[in-house]
């Protein structure tokens, strides 16, 4: 496999991809570098043979990173601790100029419309679970409800939230 040239084809893809998903462009550069040692890692081991599979393989790692992320609360740096790589510092030039190519202000305004969107309990409750990062149990307690109906609104309120913003995603992808 490679790598460079699957670098070259998908990095400025992957890139948009993490931050649009994160919301953080310095977020997204640390998955970004991890994303790619870790596919510099373990190039050996792929055994695609088309670029649409090295691109799904690409885009796996990735996805594993951000859920990794999500899980703990900060990227992982492993194999480019291993590879004995660091991500340089990004200038501020850099950090615009990647949230403009991820259209991060229209996603901020479009997730802003989804939450007015959603009734109070369940916005409230998504507020508190995700933006708040509060546990299930503060979240039940801060609304008096049950832990059970914390978790479902904010799961309904997660469902409406993916289904405003899928639309979207369908639109963004298909316009390039």
């Amino acid at each position: 496999m490679d790598v460079d040239a699957l670098y070259q084809r998908h990095r400025d893809a992957l890139l948009v991809f993490l931050v649009r998903r994160t919301a953080d462009t310095e977020v997204a550069l640390d998955l970004w570098a991890e994303t790619f040692a870790q596919a510099v890692a373990s190039s050996r081991r792929y055994r695609g043979t088309t670029d649409a599979e090295a691109a799904g393989w690409l885009y796996g790692i990735a996805k594993r990173q951000l859920a990794q992320y999500y899980r703990r609360g900060h990227a992982e740096q492993r194999a480019l601790t291993k590879l004995g790589l660091e991500r340089p510092p990004a200038s501020d030039a850099l950090l615009r100029e990647v949230e403009q190519r991820a259209a991060l202000a229209d996603l901020r305004r479009d997730l802003a419309e989804a939450l007015g969107a959603l009734s109070e309990p369940i916005r409230d409750a998504v507020q508190l679970r995700i933006v708040d990062e509060l546990p299930y149990a503060d979240v039940a307690r801060s609304l008096r409800i049950s832990e059970p109906a914390a978790r479902a609104r904010v799961s309904r309120g997660l469902a409406a939230l993916a289904d405003f913003l899928d639309p979207i995603a369908i639109r963004e992808a298909t316009a390039t």
